[in-house]
């Protein structure tokens, strides 16, 4: 089994040409395939086991054998979720990231032990380990707490990490502060060798949540600035660097400021004119309007951090 690593993971976009077919590109840092970024909701099950298989060849192409692949496979029932995480195991992925469906999101919120069971049930059945991913605003406002999440970890030794999409550092810490113990630890033992990660969904705040234990995160701010967010990280893991470490963190956070309001059509868009990507959604998403990019994407914030990373 390939570790699941600590540091920066990438959500990889998915690439569309104008009869909206695949475009498959290759993958960077920690791959997260079919996840939010990657429109995984607009995806045919045999596309995402695709995109899966692409990556897997991408990496053992240029010797990066060791990386190991995330890959989304949440869908609305307890059933498709399970099939779609068996056809991400077969089809190369390492580790499968679950979030709540959120379309009866009422009744699931009316009783959380539905939310607990869902997970508990994928977990059984995986042939890959499971993260949990908490991401309230495109799952009908479904936003786990930490005593859910930790009941959920406890029901299950196949869950073995937790994405927080919240900005919520105290649920991140209360979860740590948990998992961590070494009581916790002997009783719950995980079946991964791979420490359980809980990783932020947002860099903005990485520096202080590193400080709680944080493993990481995992933003789509690596798409266009890889090396820098990968330098924060590694100036996060040095008490000497913390000056220099703030620095960064403030110009990485003052440009996802940015890159959290663009959305998906503008992280094409400026993926497409730094890059030469295709700028296309799948319908109903539109492409971003060319006079709207031409006022965000001219912002003096992702303009600083992207003549950062070219001197990187």
């Amino acid at each position: 089994m390939r570790p699941l690593p600590t540091g920066i993971y990438t959500p990889l976009p998915c690439f569309f040409d104008g009869n909206e077919d695949l475009v498959i590109a290759s993958a960077g840092t920690t791959p997260v395939v079919s996840g939010s970024m990657g429109e995984a909701v607009h995806l045919s099950n045999e596309e995402k086991k695709q995109l899966i298989q692409s990556a897997r060849f991408a990496l053992d192409e240029i010797s990066l054998q060791h990386v190991p692949i995330v890959a989304g496979t949440g869908a609305a029932s307890t059933r498709e979720t399970i099939q779609l995480c068996k056809d991400a195991a077969e089809a190369g992925a390492d580790y499968v990231m679950v979030i709540p469906p959120g379309y009866y999101a009422g009744a699931l919120l009316a009783d959380y032990s539905a939310i607990k069971k869902f997970f508990v049930d994928i977990a059984t059945t995986s042939l890959v380990p499971v993260i949990i991913y908490n991401f309230p605003a495109v799952s009908g406002g479904i936003d786990m707490d930490s005593d859910l999440i930790v009941q959920i970890i406890k029901s299950s030794a196949n869950i073995c990490g937790v994405k927080l999409t919240c900005a919520n550092v105290g649920k991140l810490t209360r979860v740590i502060a948990q998992i961590s113990s070494q009581s916790f630890q002997q009783e719950y033992p995980r079946s991964s060798t791979t420490p359980f990660r809980a990783i932020d969904g947002f860099i903005d705040f990485l520096l202080p949540s590193i400080s709680v234990g944080s493993a990481g995160a995992i933003s789509g701010l690596p798409n266009i600035a890889p090396k820098s967010c990968v330098k924060l990280w590694n100036l996060c893991q040095d008490p000497k660097s913390i000056k220099e470490a703030s620095e960064l963190q403030n110009l990485i956070a003052l440009a996802d400021g940015v890159a959290l309001k663009i959305g998906i059509a503008g992280m094409k868009k400026l993926l497409h004119r730094n890059f030469g990507y295709g700028d296309r959604p799948r319908l109903p998403l539109l492409p971003m309007d060319e006079k709207v990019a031409d006022t965000v994407l001219s912002s003096p914030f992702l303009k600083a951090l992207l003549d950062l990373e070219a001197t990187l």
